[in-house]
C-alpha cells in the first residue's frame, strides 16, 4: 500500500494505492459525502481485488483532505474527480471509476467524458431519503459506460426494487445486498453476517471486472 498525494483544481487529493502483483486494469473508488476511504465496502474492495488483478486506488476527495466535515458541491467534487485522473493511469491499464454513494454520482456523471472503462456505483443514493420524487436515476442511466450497481436490500437512498430499467444506452447490472443499508450492514438477526455481505461485494465486482475485461 503506498500513498500519492495528487494537486487538483479544487485542491489537494490523496489517493491510497493497493497493486496487484499482475494488474490488468486500475479501478478507481471515491468515497462518499458522509465518510472517507474506511468505509466498509471500499476496503473490502481494496483486500479482495489485487488478488484478482486489479489494482484498487482509493480517493480522498480535496474537502476530505483539508479536513472539513462537509462535502463540496457536486460541480466541485467532479472537478477534483477529473484533476486527479491522470494520476490514475497506468501504462497499457484501462481505468475503471468508481465509488460509493456520491462517489458513485461522481464517476456516473464523468465516465464518458474521462473514457473510463466502466463504473462501479456502490449505494448508488437513487433519492434523498423518503423523495422518491428526487430521483437521481439520469445520472446512473446517462453513464455512458459498462455499469454495475451494487445496492443493499433496505437503503434508505433507494432499494433495488426502485430502481429504473436499464437504459438502451447503458445496460447496467444491479447487485443486491441482501439487507444491507446504505453503508452495507446488516442487522445482526438477519440472516447473512456482516463479512458475508461484505463477500457478495467482493464477488460481484470481480466478477464483472473480470468481464469486462475478458
Amino acid at each position: 500500500m503506498t500513498t500519492e498525494n495528487v494537486d487538483t483544481p479544487a485542491g489537494g487529493a490523496r489517493v491510497t494505492w493497493h497493486t496487484a502483483p499482475a494488474a490488468k486494469l486500475v479501478l478507481a473508488l471515491g468515497h462518499g459525502a458522509g465518510g472517507g476511504i474506511g468505509a466498509r465496502d471500499l476496503v473490502a474492495l481494496a483486500a479482495a481485488l489485487p488478488a484478482h488483478g486489479v489494482t484498487v486506488a482509493l480517493v480522498e476527495q480535496p474537502w476530505r483532505v483539508a479536513g472539513k466535515k462537509v462535502a463540496a458541491a457536486p460541480k466541485v467534487l467532479d472537478e477534483g474527480w477529473r484533476g486527479l485522473w491522470p494520476a490514475l493511469r497506468r501504462p497499457g491499464l484501462p481505468v475503471v471509476a468508481g465509488g460509493r454513494s456520491a462517489g458513485a454520482r461522481v464517476a456516473c456523471r464523468t465516465a464518458v467524458e474521462l473514457d473510463a472503462a466502466g463504473v462501479l456505483a456502490l449505494a448508488f443514493p437513487l433519492h434523498p431519503p423518503g423523495r422518491p420524487e428526487k430521483s437521481r436515476a439520469g445520472e446512473l442511466l446517462g453513464a455512458g459506460r459498462p455499469t454495475l450497481v451494487v445496492q443493499g436490500g433496505r437503503d434508505p437512498f433507494g432499494g433495488p426494487a426502485e430502481f429504473p430499467p436499464p437504459a438502451a444506452g447503458n445496460p447496467y447490472e444491479l447487485v443486491e445486498v441482501p439487507h444491507g443499508d446504505h453503508g452495507f450492514a446488516v442487522p445482526k438477526k438477519a440472516g447473512p453476517t456482516q463479512d458475508e455481505a461484505l463477500a457478495v461485494i467482493t464477488r460481484a465486482a470481480a466478477e464483472w471486472l473480470g468481464r469486462l475485461i475478458g
